[in-house]
């Protein structure tokens, strides 16, 4: 980094030097003792830009107030004055020197630049925008800028007009389109929202876009009719669309048209196109219908099974608990532990797991799963207590007292789970054929239950 900086250094220096030479004549033969004095100023600006360069902003503003000592016609002095004091974030001090930067050079963009992010740290938004609207006469960039002051000073009209204008010049952005929809929303101009995306439907009725933001839109208002009726104009546009399923699906699912409904799921679940979050609403969706309408369940299973090769965790803990709802626990598992691959962190996830391991019998897969979660979390009382269930399971007598005994110790206010604790060294004492101490937790765990 040292190295990086030290580079950094010297070509600012270097840029520095060029500039100040294009002002000063330091090869100049001085008549009396002025070589002297532009020497010291070389001397004393270099200085300044090596102090300013490793973060030493109060040693570089030293400095460059002796250069100004020196001679104070160069606005690049007050220019790096202005730099120094926003660094300091003596905001007064920092406005003052570019200022006086502008007034020498006001067609100086780098001088308007630095002031303007003082007058936006100080958030001085009318002096803010003065400044950019000088700024915009060489950089066009800057109106976006522009925009998001007119927004944050809430001249929402102003703000709009240079969107259009933008818009008209570049065409539609991302990122404009955000500014756009910040100002319907700040405005509750709903009304002109729609307008919009009604008119730019009609300059461009070939664009897929045009139509999904209308039907957003709609929905979001609550107008499904309308949104339904612009998702069906999509499809006769553009019948291979496959992204106006994800709203067609909703629409046919609330109109009764299951069959339509189902046809647009599978569609979206099989598409390449839609991203994998959107999928996992869908599926999530298709699998809650699934289980009010169990007829449709071979066409869920004939869509998961197309899914991709190596599908999300999302989906595959969406089809987990679609089996465990259709009481295929085995089935619930698979899906489980393929989801735990892709989140092997995910303490819900972890739980689940071992959950249906012990209830499957599987307790030496639990054992391991609850001991990796241990290692992951080792102040969770239910791992522990998984982890004493497996060892019980597996005859651990010992072992089991201990995780169980070890848990105990992290259990804060959770009366069921105490309950579970002491039943479980009841059955690990019992194992150890230390029938006092069994029967001690077993008690304890019949006293807690009636609140004894």
């Amino acid at each position: 980094m040292k190295l990086i900086l030290n580079i950094a250094v010297f070509i600012l220096t270097l840029c520095f030097s060029l500039n100040l030479k294009a002002q000063v004549d330091f090869n100049k033969r001085p008549d009396d003792d002025l070589g002297n004095v532009e020497d010291a100023f070389q001397e004393s600006f270099f200085e300044a830009l090596k102090e300013h360069g490793i973060e030493n902003y109060q040693k570089s503003i030293n400095a460059l107030l002796h250069c100004k000592d020196l001679d104070n016609s160069k606005s690049v002095v007050y220019y790096e004055l202005g730099k120094n004091y926003n660094q300091l974030k003596n905001f007064g001090a920092a406005e003052e020197s570019l200022k006086k930067a502008v007034e020498m050079e006001p067609d100086n963009e780098w001088y308007l630049d630095e002031l303007y992010h003082v007058y936006l740290q100080q958030n001085d938004l009318n002096s803010a925008v003065k400044t950019v609207r000088q700024l915009v006469k060489y950089h066009p960039d800057y109106k976006q800028d522009l925009v998001s002051l007119y927004i944050q000073a809430e001249k929402f009209n102003d703000a709009m007009e240079l969107l259009d204008e933008l818009d008209a010049k570049y065409g539609i952005s991302t990122d404009r389109d955000y500014l756009r929809n910040q100002i319907y929303n700040l405005t509750g101009k709903d009304k002109d929202r729609i307008e919009n995306l009604e008119e730019r439907l009609k300059m461009d009725p070939g664009n897929e876009i045009n139509y999904l933001n209308l039907i957003y839109r709609y929905s979001e208002m609550e107008q499904p009719d309308k949104a339904f009726e612009i998702a069906k104009q999509l499809l006769a546009v553009n019948p291979q669309s496959q992204l106006v399923h994800l709203a067609l699906y909703k629409f046919y699912l609330d109109k009764g048209q299951t069959s339509e409904a189902v046809k647009s799921m599978k569609i979206v679940l099989k598409s390449s196109e839609i991203k994998p979050d959107a999928k996992t609403k869908v599926l999530s969706d298709f699998v809650n219908f699934v289980g009010e309408n169990s007829e449709y369940e071979p066409e869920l299973l004939d869509v998961t099974a197309g899914l991709d090769s190596n599908p999300n965790a999302k989906t595959n803990k969406q089809m987990a608990m679609y089996y465990i709802q259709a009481n295929n626990k085995p089935k619930a598992l698979e899906y489980f532990q393929m989801a735990l691959n892709d989140e092997p962190k995910d303490l819900d996830l972890l739980k689940n797991t071992i959950l249906l391991q012990i209830d499957l019998g599987k307790f030496t897969d639990a054992q391991k799963v609850s001991q990796t979660a241990l290692d992951l979390y080792p102040a969770q009382p239910v791992l522990y207590l998984l982890n004493g269930v497996s060892l019980n399971g597996l005859k651990s007598g010992k072992k089991a007292i201990e995780t169980l005994e070890m848990g105990l110790t992290y259990l804060i206010d959770d009366k069921p789970m105490e309950i579970d604790f002491y039943k479980q060294l009841s059955v690990a004492y019992s194992l150890e054929n230390n029938t006092s101490k069994s029967q001690w937790y077993f008690k304890q765990a019949e006293a807690l239950k009636n609140g004894n």
